[in-house]
């Protein structure tokens, strides 16, 4: 299936001569839209580093990848040249570094990958200037339904098939298990994934040695999602320090296994500041009905944030608010440092309006604040047109992101 993010990746190419780092979850569908994009291209070019012939040419230098393209030869395009599992190459940014700085005028470069490149983007200048990244999510509600995201909000939402509602519930959003929605195909995949992430993941890009306990910690992680995080509990249960538990969850975060939701504390009166809460990339693996259900929405906010950011509308983040008495609203958005929107998430319908979302509005100034039923009938009509707040279905609201 088309991806939500591939027109855009080749209007970057069109228009910038910055390299695409893409980098998502281990089966998210980086290497499908890799060679997909090669049809937009008169002449491209994919090197896998896994595959023993592409790493010989590409350990030949940048001199050998230029030769394939023929980048020598007057060209009517660009063409594209698309480098993928380059990370696992331990001098993979001095290469991209070389290569680029001699064919930048000559060539469009797009490089996939998973923990190094996301890793690399928050430290080092070796490649500043010279790339853009993006972040490949799994398949959402509004992409279910329509793979040409809007350029902010979707004004006027459509109605998922109940069919794709329940594979994104049951299944999650990565696209064989959400495609295929057998629940035998996604034992066998969830398995396969797992023993890959936590085996050759752990030992192919990092030094540590104790899996068994990095195993442990994403279980620990897995059965408290959307709660509040207390490290010292976490290194208390796997029998290592704090400053253990830290290094080892940002690896997992790296790996693309968990993110992290912060506490928003601007202008909140006596708000937690420091216990962030995490979430699975995969929320068919969370097991409880409501924190998977905080988790689909959680993916789906960090998705929408990803997209606005990187394709240059703002700087969105993700957040959550919980005061000292314990009043507690499970998401913000903020947009350019200013709260956007409030977003409580509910099971169901029924339940009354919470009344720290009015108290939470109040105290941060947020545009829009809504309650999420995750049980409601599609409605279809913006959510975004009210400012008071409100309980809308989660087919409609989630409808309207990316």
């Amino acid at each position: 299936m088309r991806r939500y993010i591939q027109q855009e990746l080749v209007q970057h190419c069109h228009d910038h001569r910055q390299m695409l780092f893409l980098s998502g979850p281990r089966q998210v569908g980086k290497t499908t839209l890799a060679k997909a994009m090669e049809a937009s291209f008169h002449t491209s070019q994919y090197l896998n580093w896994d595959n023993q012939a592409h790493r010989e040419v590409i350990l030949r230098g940048p001199e050998a990848v230029a030769q394939g393209l023929d980048l020598d030869r007057l060209q009517t395009d660009l063409p594209l040249c698309a480098f993928d599992e380059l990370h696992k190459y331990q001098h993979w940014r001095d290469f991209l570094k070389g290569f680029f700085d001699q064919y930048e005028d000559r060539v469009r470069v797009l490089v996939t990958g998973s923990a190094a490149l996301e890793t690399f983007k928050r430290g080092g200048d070796s490649l500043m200037g010279r790339y853009f990244p993006y972040t490949l999510h799994p398949i959402s509600v509004a992409e279910a339904f329509d793979e040409s995201p809007p350029e902010l909000i979707r004004h006027e939402p459509s109605r998922i098939d109940d069919g794709q509602w329940d594979a994104l519930w049951r299944f999650g959003g990565f696209p064989e298990p959400f495609v295929k929605a057998s629940q035998r195909f996604y034992n066998r995949w969830r398995r396969l994934r797992t023993e890959q992430m936590f085996r050759e993941d752990l030992r192919d890009l990092t030094r540590i040695q104790e899996l068994g306990q990095v195993e442990m910690l994403a279980e620990l992680l897995r059965s408290q999602v959307g709660q509040l995080t207390s490290y010292s509990s976490l290194a208390s249960s796997v029998r290592v320090s704090v400053d253990t538990i830290r290094r080892w969850v940002a690896t997992l975060e790296s790996l693309f296994y968990c993110f992290t939701v912060k506490p928003w504390h601007r202008n909140i009166a006596r708000a937690l500041r420091k216990e962030p809460k995490y979430f699975l990339w995969d929320w068919s693996q969370v097991d409880d009905p409501g924190a998977r259900a905080e988790n689909l929405v959680a993916s789906a906010l960090l998705k929408a944030t990803h997209w606005w950011t990187e394709t240059g509308l703002g700087e969105f983040s993700l957040h959550f608010i919980r005061d000292k008495q314990k009043r507690e609203v499970d998401f913000l958005v903020v947009r350019d440092q200013r709260p956007w929107f409030l977003v409580e998430v509910k099971s169901s319908g029924s339940a009354g309006l919470s009344e720290s979302l009015g108290y939470f509005q109040q105290q941060t100034q947020a545009q829009h604040a809504f309650q999420v039923a995750m049980d409601l009938d599609f409605v279809e009509r913006d959510c975004f047109e009210i400012h008071r707040p409100v309980i809308v279905p989660a087919k409609t609201f989630l409808a309207q992101l990316v």
